[in-house]
């Protein structure tokens, strides 16, 4: 073949592809079952007029505005009408968490208690509220935990030997299922057959919270003991002391308070329990449970025994409660009526804390941006913006506070920028937050809520 000819050939290759590029829709041809894209002039104008979110500006101007923070009324008011940072109030009522505030000051414990999907697996985000409250009203160690559970924390150490089974309410066709509804307050309860010992250790972990490498005391929660049962629990300050208890089938709250902050703790068992909650605390302050429910969309609370759940927030003093969810709706969150359906869930679900914790308000965040890719591009989960404004505007019917994740770290289409930010905010799988990112979301919670606690002191 002639030189020119090829010239020719390859000038005709390339005027079909132009005509293609110029020709061919954005969201591509379908064709036999499948979708066929090709680069088109649609989408390369698109890409060149799309806003791209800088995480490092939303970041800034969100510690920002918490700096400029003043002692004035009209700081407050701007506060509360116009900081997209702002936990959103029902009927805008400033004095809501007043009565949360009023515990948190006296010299008592009281729970602060964060239900979440896997997005605060680990401890993300409530190890930095935690943190935050924790120095401005004191207290120490983690909080609640399952007494046998393979999902680890990042702030502390736990480990179970003996017979215990666990049982959990959520997750996959494999989790294995009580024959009753007594799962409790972490939503999940541990059978003890015939004995066991659950070792507790501080963490070691430099990079954890200052808060936790210590605590002062351990809480065990547990019901139906088999006759002669009994437990104790020793560290090196305190020696073994036995609880018995004969016969007694109601919700058991039994406290160890040791004479100086320690590092681990064994608790040792004899006999058969339902084991529903084992937590480090410190004697008084303010206590932050992380109670992840991996692959859970928060609606399974109201199958839980109304009863012991009411009791155990009684017991163990609950003054807010955290609800953390949305984002494994998203699937399945595919046209507006089946929105609708998630939002009468969730309202069943804020309805029953309402009854289960009257001392308690409620919080309710929604999902962060989700990232999912669309013509090879990572954008924003379609209906995700509406599932948000539907979560907010249920929980706020239903006298619940709300906290927009969503919005606070960019909005639409950010989720990709904080997966390329350096060092990443997020994961590869566009979904859930690094560490680094989980602690710039749990500083602007813990600084949104302690502004209203500014307001109260000030309004006092």
């Amino acid at each position: 073949m002639k030189a020119s000819q090829v010239l020719i050939f390859l000038l005709g290759v390339f005027a079909a592809l132009g005509v293609l590029w110029l020709v061919m829709p954005a969201e591509g041809i379908a064709a036999g079952g499948h979708t066929v894209r090709f680069p088109n002039l649609q989408a390369t104008l698109r890409d060149a007029n799309e806003t791209k979110v800088d995480v490092d500006s939303v970041l800034n101007a969100v510690e920002a505005r918490f700096k400029m923070k003043q002692d004035t009324l009209e700081y407050y008011r701007q506060f509360f009408t116009e900081n997209p940072d702002r936990i959103y109030l029902p009927g805008d009522d400033v004095t809501f968490f007043d009565p949360v505030f009023r515990a948190f000051e006296k010299d008592t414990l009281s729970r602060v208690i964060h239900y979440g999907d896997s997005q605060i697996e680990l401890d993300r985000i409530s190890q930095d509220l935690r943190e935050a409250l924790q120095k401005r009203f004191g207290g120490n160690g983690t909080g609640m935990f399952p007494a046998l559970s393979n999902v680890p924390s990042a702030s502390i150490m736990k480990t179970a030997a003996g017979g215990f089974v666990q049982y959990t309410m959520y997750g996959d066709s494999t989790t294995v299922r009580a024959g009753h509804s007594r799962y409790g307050i972490l939503a999940q309860v541990v059978q003890l057959s015939g004995g066991g010992t659950v070792t507790l250790r501080a963490t070691k972990n430099k990079n954890a919270r200052e808060k936790v490498h210590s605590f002062e005391s351990v809480t065990l929660l547990y019901g139906r003991p088999s006759g002669g049962f009994s437990v104790r629990a020793y560290s090196d300050t305190l020696k073994p002391k036995p609880i018995e208890t004969v016969g007694e089938s109601g919700l058991r709250k039994v406290t160890w308070h040791f004479g100086r902050p320690v590092q681990k703790a064994v608790i040792s068992f004899k006999g058969n329990a339902e084991i529903y909650a084992v937590s480090a605390d410190p004697k008084t302050g303010v206590q932050v449970d992380n109670i992840p429910l991996r692959g859970c969309s928060g609606t399974i609370f109201t199958r839980i025994n109304k009863a012991l759940m009411s009791d155990s927030m009684e017991m163990m003093d609950a003054r807010l409660i955290i609800l953390q969810f949305g984002g494994n709706y998203m699937p399945v969150a595919r046209t507006t009526k089946v929105i609708e359906q998630y939002q009468e869930q969730i309202e069943a679900q804020i309805q029953y804390f309402h009854e289960v914790a009257q001392d308690a308000k409620i919080l309710f965040i929604g999902p962060s941006d989700m990232g999912k890719s669309v013509g090879g591009r990572i954008v924003t989960w379609p209906r995700l913006p509406e599932l948000v404004d539907s979560l907010k505007a249920t929980a706020l019917r239903n006298d619940a506070a709300y906290w927009d994740l969503f919005r606070m770290m960019g909005g639409e289409n950010s989720m990709g920028q904080w997966v390329k930010h350096n060092p990443p905010y997020a994961g590869p799988d566009y979904i859930h937050f690094t560490p680094a990112g989980a602690q710039k979301v749990g500083d602007a919670l813990s600084n949104s809520l302690l502004t209203y606690y500014d307001y109260y002191r000030l309004a006092k």
